[in-house]
């Protein structure tokens, strides 16, 4: 036990220097590249810190343990939200552009709305065995392409502020991601794998794992990441960074899963999923304003208080 928690310790430490590579090396390279922040964290920064949310997934399906699988993509997405937009928000308001209120979000929300519809076969033909198929993997992916093209267009438009971030040649920039990117799944694994064996050791059920445990380990990175955005006062990339790892989890990692094998879904799942939903209706909510797009601190509590209560209850 003790083995376990120095691990844990440690993996603690790669997460926050893995991240603050991260953000500087994406930071940089947005400007570099003279696309708005946001982009960069939709994308690079989004599909890097949702590594061992894929590692995960996939050693799941082959293995054979589907409740790790849909426990860990639903988990990870309902933490983002609330916990770690919550946790951001509280250190640092995140102002956010426009178009990832009107945008951004609400595309997570329809993405939310369609893995929910392909995994309850049962709602539309009585008696249906409840399955993520290798045909509904492809149309997850089909989405992810529209994603990608929408990113794509996005970028064309440039960088409509001027940014306080520190420029780095090429070279650098790319270092720190992929040294920060190192950092972050290496750390994640560390405290994950050691949290686990902690919640066996007290009888915590393998469904339980994948919704809290493991969904919080694997979003380790996400957390680190958004928590460094914050505290350097770059919320797109905070934002960002969240949005895109749950379009990401929900379309490209469980449309990969599911091409190595068709996974069983249980109903048991649906309120983890009616949770995701709602939370990502909460956050546009409370973003939605004419004027300004903020989410401030007393809201940022509001999440994690909404968090905090969800936890308790899994593991009650």
């Amino acid at each position: 036990m003790i083995a376990a928690i120095f691990l844990i310790i440690a993996g603690f430490a790669l997460l926050i220097g893995g991240a603050d590579l991260l953000v500087r090396g994406a930071s940089s390279l947005a400007i570099r590249m003279q696309v708005p922040e946001i982009v960069i964290g939709l994308t690079v920064v989004a599909f890097g810190t949702s590594t061992p949310e894929l590692v995960v997934n996939l050693v799941s399906a082959l293995k054979g343990s589907t409740g790790i699988a849909f426990g860990n993509v639903i988990g990870s997405n309902i933490f983002n939200i609330l916990g770690i937009l919550g946790i951001s928000a509280l250190i640092w308001p995140l102002d956010v552009k426009k178009a990832t209120t009107w945008n951004e979000i609400p595309f997570a929300l329809l993405t939310s709305f369609v893995l929910l519809i392909l995994a309850n076969d049962n709602w539309f033909l009585s008696g249906a065995q409840n399955l993520l198929t290798r045909g509904d993997g492809l149309i997850l992916l089909g989405f992810f392409v529209i994603f990608l093209v929408y990113t794509h267009k996005l970028s064309k438009q440039g960088s409509d502020s001027e940014s306080s971030s520190k420029l780095y040649p090429l070279l650098p920039s790319l270092g720190f991601i992929i040294a920060g990117l190192a950092g972050l799944v290496i750390g994640g694994n560390m405290v994950v794998g050691s949290a686990v064996k902690l919640a066996r050791l007290i009888g915590l059920s393998e469904a339980v794992i994948g919704l809290t445990i493991v969904a919080i380990g694997t979003s380790l990175p996400e957390l680190s990441t958004s928590i460094v955005a914050a505290l350097k006062k770059k919320p797109d990339i905070a934002v960002g960074n969240v949005i895109g790892s749950n379009i990401f989890n929900l379309l490209f990692i469980m449309g990969i899963t599911t091409q190595i094998d068709s996974l069983p879904y249980e109903a048991a799942f649906n309120p983890g999923q009616y949770l995701m939903i709602g939370a990502t209706i909460l956050l546009f909510i409370m973003m939605f304003n004419p004027r300004r797009h903020r989410l401030d601190r007393w809201e940022g509590g509001i999440l994690v208080a909404i968090y905090l209560g969800y936890t308790i209850y899994q593991l009650s």
